[in-house]
């Protein structure tokens, strides 16, 4: 796995959300979820790895079949109150 400094970034990043999937990461960066957990495990403090593994896993939002919705986007509830927010349009 030889990334870049910003892909690495990437990864890590899209790996703590909840709402992106273990498919959306290996379609971006063609690593599979356990290629993905070996990863954080190296790029990650050893605390920070055990907090994110206790954090996603069984999580069904990280997995494509296992998600409640399966076309679009989740759409929070508040999110028209937050759009139109003054402060979000700076």
């Amino acid at each position: 796995m030889n990334f870049t400094a910003l892909e690495k970034d990437r990864i890590i990043e899209m790996a703590w959300e909840d709402r992106t999937t273990y498919e959306a990461i290996r379609f971006q960066f063609g690593i599979r979820e356990q290629e993905v957990i070996a990863f954080m495990r190296t790029q990650l403090k050893p605390k920070s790895f055990r907090r994110w593994r206790e954090r996603v896993q069984g999580r069904k939002t990280k997995h494509e079949q296992l998600r409640g919705f399966k076309t679009g986007r989740f759409k929070c509830s508040r999110q028209k109150q937050i759009t139109h927010n003054r402060i979000s349009k700076r």
